[in-house]
């Protein structure tokens, strides 16, 4: 029986500095499993010589464990993962950073928990690096949030994991535009495990993340997966009719008292406050009717430029 192939999913965004550094150690780790394996690195559209890289790395490996996909532009990492998740080809998929911050050497550990029949493997992250503290806060703000609202435990997740081919092959065949690789993941269900890990520092390079890109991403996210905050809408809507029937009962109690006042500050806040609510509700549906129009559009979630592949002779 032959042997499983395992696929090694790169996505690089302007990495091109280190993403020889990033091959050789997933070789390290990757040689001495004894198992066929391919290396499948994506470039999202880098502004650097990360193709050039990439298509170099190629050359000086002759037995063709090193494939390459590239964009037409900049597209998102999540993009970029699904470009890998496409073209893999082994029985399973791993998905790991290009700095070098997921450590390769759980690796290994993943791939045995795999063999043992386990579907999915989760990097599980035990610290978060040398993240600032806004960053940290607005990234743990976050996972808590949607953790909540689509009822999947994300917290402390990430995009490093192992999919079996079962896996790879439900998520290629979902048609959503606006997708989310590590929720996803989760909603599909089967058997899973996990492995714990600590946050390296960055190799080389910077981080692609600032905190206005991380709020885009939690805004897209949450009402890609959480029809919650539309229901939001509605609650405050109820709230805000509660307290106009309490203003109202207390108006004509002062009526028919005789102790009806000018009551402008009354008037003014509470325009601002319903005012507030309304604009909020507008900004909520608004959102969800762009996921909607995104969605309907239905455009590629990426344009490849060029590829290489392997020959079947060349694989490992």
């Amino acid at each position: 029986m032959a042997k499983a192939q395992i696929s090694v999913i790169v996505p690089a965004f302007n990495e091109g500095e280190g993403l020889r550094l990033t091959q050789q150690a997933l070789d390290g780790v990757l040689a001495p499993l004894g198992l066929p394996y391919e290396l499948v690195f994506v470039n999202d559209g880098s502004r650097d010589d990360t193709w050039a890289v990439i298509e170099s790395m190629r050359a000086a490996t002759p037995n063709g464990a090193v494939r390459g996909v590239s964009f037409s532009r900049n597209f998102g990492k999540e993009s970029a993962i699904f470009a890998g998740l496409a073209a893999a080809r082994g029985a399973c998929a791993i998905v790991i950073d290009a700095d070098l911050q997921h450590p390769v050497e759980k690796i290994p550990e993943m791939v045995r928990l795999w063999q043992e029949g386990y579907e999915v493997v989760e990097g599980i992250k035990t610290s978060r690096g040398e993240e600032g503290g806004a960053h940290r806060l607005a990234t743990s703000l976050f996972y808590g949030l949607i953790s909540r609202l689509s009822g999947l435990d994300l917290e402390n997740t990430s995009d490093f994991k192992l999919l079996d081919r079962k896996v790879v092959d439900v998520i290629n065949a979902m048609p959503e535009r606006n997708t989310f690789f590590r929720a996803l993941s989760f909603w599909t269900g089967f058997k899973r495990t996990s492995v714990s890990y600590e946050v390296k520092k960055r190799q080389f390079g910077e981080t692609k993340w600032s905190t206005a890109k991380l709020v885009r991403y939690a805004v897209r996210n949450i009402a890609s997966f959480s029809a919650f905050p539309m229901t939001l809408v509605l609650i405050l809507a109820v709230i805000l009719f509660g307290v106009a029937i309490v203003m109202t009962l207390i108006a004509l109690i002062q009526k028919f008292t005789g102790r009806a006042l000018g009551g402008f500050t009354t008037v003014i806040l509470l325009i601002l406050f319903s005012s507030s609510i309304i604009m909020g509700s507008i900004g909520i549906i608004g959102i969800y009717i762009a996921q909607i129009y995104e969605e309907v559009k239905q455009r590629p979630r990426y344009i490849v430029a060029e590829r290489f592949e392997a020959s079947s002779e060349e694989e490992r």
